[in-house]
């Protein structure tokens, strides 16, 4: 027995030394972090005030771990710059996350993608065949066109009288009938493409994807969970990234 004992002492410091992380990393401040689960107690709404009185503590720059997943907490202008302007590639790295896998085929598009060869040909070819200017020339028709419908629009909703008019949903079918114009030639959004199952199918994969973005799955910073998935986030994502593959394939078609 207490040679099991003497094994397993200095296993979990092997553990919590690996989830936990060591100062040989040269990390900002941080706090005590509960084994496991790191800082995820001190999670509370609404989230940016209690970032904030961390940072009045513990600096402009510090670290936080979520469960296996290291964040850095950045509330300074300058240290942001710095981030995003000499020190960009070292944090051009992105998670795995799980929705990244099933929706993102393995982590390999421009979105969901690490720094490396493989990007940086995706940022290649986006600024070749997408935002080049005589690609941007070519689809200067398609924004002139949706901005005239957005503002006809308007017109109809408060052109007699004042109206209050929530403006997001509006820029945001912009957003899409401009991006979907570019790559198929169709609108997908409003009353003018109601109707069409293209159309149909394309809100309703919208509508998953906001409702995603908005959950964090607890088996992506809790590895343990993966093994259980009693909510079925895993098989719902998997699910979806189908969806997605078929509604694509539809438009190649």
């Amino acid at each position: 027995m207490l040679l099991y004992s003497s094994l397993f002492i200095p296993f979990l410091v092997l553990v919590f030394k690996l989830l936990l992380g060591t100062n040989s990393k040269n990390l900002p401040p941080s706090l005590f972090a509960i084994p496991f689960l790191g800082h995820l107690h001190l999670l509370k709404k609404p989230l940016h005030r209690t970032l904030h009185n961390l940072s009045q503590k513990y600096g402009p720059v510090f670290c936080l771990r979520f469960g296996s997943q290291l964040m850095l907490v950045v509330s300074s202008p300058s240290a942001v710059e710095e981030g995003f302007s000499k020190n960009d590639i070292i944090f051009a790295n992105r998670p795995r996350f799980t929705i990244n896998k099933y929706t993102g085929y393995n982590c390999t598009t421009l979105a969901t993608s690490s720094y490396g060869d493989h990007w940086r040909n995706l940022c290649r070819i986006i600024k070749l065949e997408v935002l080049s200017s005589d690609r941007l020339n070519m689809s200067t028709g398609i924004r002139k066109d949706e901005i005239k419908i957005l503002l006809r629009k308007l017109y109809h909703i408060s052109g007699y009288e004042f109206s209050k008019i929530d403006l997001r949903p509006m820029f945001t079918e912009l957003t899409f009938n401009v991006t979907m114009r570019m790559i198929t030639g169709k609108r997908h959004c409003g009353e003018e493409a109601a109707g069409t199952e293209q159309a149909k199918q394309f809100g309703e994969l919208i509508e998953e994807v906001f409702s995603y973005a908005g959950v964090s799955y607890a088996g992506d910073f809790l590895p343990l969970f993966k093994y259980f998935d009693r909510q079925g986030y895993v098989k719902k994502v998997m699910k979806f990234g189908q969806k997605l593959d078929l509604f694509f394939q539809g438009l190649i078609d």
